[in-house]
């Protein structure tokens, strides 16, 4: 998957480990967050079709559709267990998740038992009985799966940036440091380093070089100007003198 590319070629960069950044299994892994089996996203971070059966999407039937939307509501149910007073954690009750939904029981036990998905309402109701939106319910494997390792990518891109603005802050206190930051090669430098970066990647921190570069050099064009006019009043003074 792109996606994955783009997650890999940043995890160096911020001292991540792939086998955590993209852990499968466990609460918080990308089964568990995307609401897929184990084994469905295994296959499709090798680029197989989901062992499940899951069709592509565009000859995805509505009875598939409705199977998939309570198999992730049972999901749900099996992997968001509610903590007790006694610190134990329990599963829902099917009564529970109804009334969270605006649902009856037997009209959730009911569509369980013969696949038949809930209406919208009841849906996003489910959702967010356990702290998720709708889209877990409903997008197909690979759109489901995207979707997590999105915000993964999204959340590593950050940490780069900012690791860049806190060099660029230390680099300041530092001093004359940060003139090497701003030789002329610096921005060409950084572009081939990320030759093999992909362009959605290495585009913000090209940008964000850029700017500091250009910023830095401002601040050098005024602190000598301001110098110049310090030294050329100081010269006016001691010639009046």
């Amino acid at each position: 998957m792109s996606t994955v590319r783009r997650i890999v070629a940043l995890l160096d960069r911020v001292g991540r480990d792939r086998d955590d950044v993209l852990r499968v299994e466990g609460e918080g892994g990308l089964s568990y967050a995307s609401g897929l089996p184990a084994q469905d996203v295994e296959a499709l971070m090798r680029g197989d079709r989901t062992p499940s059966g899951a069709v592509a999407d565009e000859v995805d039937s509505e009875e598939a559709r409705c199977r998939r939307v309570v198999e992730r509501i049972l999901f749900l149910r099996a992997t968001r267990p509610r903590r007790r007073p006694d610190g134990q954690r329990r599963v829902c009750t099917l009564a529970e998740i109804a009334a969270g939904a605006g649902a009856s029981a037997q009209c959730l036990d009911k569509m369980i038992k013969t696949g038949k998905a809930p209406n919208l309402d009841h849906a996003d109701g489910i959702a967010r009985f356990f702290g998720e939106q709708i889209e877990l319910l409903v997008d197909s494997p690979a759109e489901a799966l995207d979707r997590v390792l999105q915000h993964i990518h999204s959340d590593l891109l950050e940490q780069v940036v900012e690791e860049q603005h806190a060099e660029v802050r230390r680099s300041r206190t530092a001093g004359p440091a940060i003139d090497k930051m701003c030789e002329p090669g610096l921005v060409g430098s950084a572009a081939r380093c990320l030759a093999d970066v992909p362009d959605e990647t290495a585009k913000p921190i090209v940008d964000l070089i850029e700017s500091i570069a250009r910023r830095a050099r401002a601040d050098r064009a005024r602190e000598t100007r301001e110098a110049a006019d310090a030294t050329a009043v100081a010269t006016g003074e001691t010639a009046a003198d």
